[in-house]
């Protein structure tokens, strides 16, 4: 994908091999990114359990093998000096098998097998509430759709009617991307939903 302005003063590109010093320099400048973490929750080992809270491992190697071999993706949003500031992280299915939050509500009624999982955001906690999440969305949809599109699925909260603080909203909004046509698929915790839409082919 070329860079893209979503809205100035930021610039979308996707993670990956000529991307990964500024991701990875975004991710040290925030401590590791929630405990150290490196936003490696969603993806799965090969035992099929989740990296997520697993002690002794490299994840930063781990996440960087990943993306340089292909299979870990994110919309990187980039300030106006060039530095990376956020992300919207998705992947296919097999790349992303996870579902973290309330797995048991969801697999007890699965929807539709999606085709792409948009699974984490992450924004500097410097360059909070300056519209970037929102420019990663829109980035993140942009690559899917060039990626052949498909069915996108994500988890996100219901926040409307309800104070929640930002630092646990790291897979966004339902009002977020109900702008963008998501519909409600189900309810799966107390304010959390399935959310998905067809993307389009670019």
């Amino acid at each position: 994908m070329p860079d893209r302005t979503v809205a100035k003063p930021y610039t979308v590109r996707a993670l990956d091999a000529s991307t990964w010093e500024a991701f990875a320099e975004l991710v040290e400048r925030n401590g590791g990114v929630f405990g150290g973490c490196w936003c490696m929750g969603h993806h799965a080992m090969d035992n099929g359990e989740s990296y997520r809270g697993k002690k002794g491992l490299d994840k930063r190697a781990i996440k960087e093998e990943l993306v340089r071999t292909g299979r870990a993706h994110a919309a990187l949003v980039f300030d106006a000096d060039g530095l990376a500031q956020g992300w919207a992280k998705y992947g296919s299915v097999e790349e992303q098998p996870i579902v973290e939050h309330n797995r048991r509500a969801y697999d007890e009624d699965p929807p539709p097998l999606p085709d792409w999982r948009i699974t984490c955001f992450y924004v500097d906690k410097r360059y909070r509430r300056q519209g970037i999440a929102r420019a990663a969305l829109e980035g993140a949809l942009d690559l899917i759709a060039l990626a052949s599109g498909g069915l996108v699925e994500a988890l996100p909260e219901v926040t409307a009617g309800r104070t929640a603080h930002g630092r646990f909203l790291f897979e966004m909004t339902v009002e977020l991307y109900e702008e963008y046509g998501f519909e409600r698929v189900r309810q799966i915790g107390k304010h959390r939903w399935i959310v998905s839409r067809v993307i389009d082919p670019a």
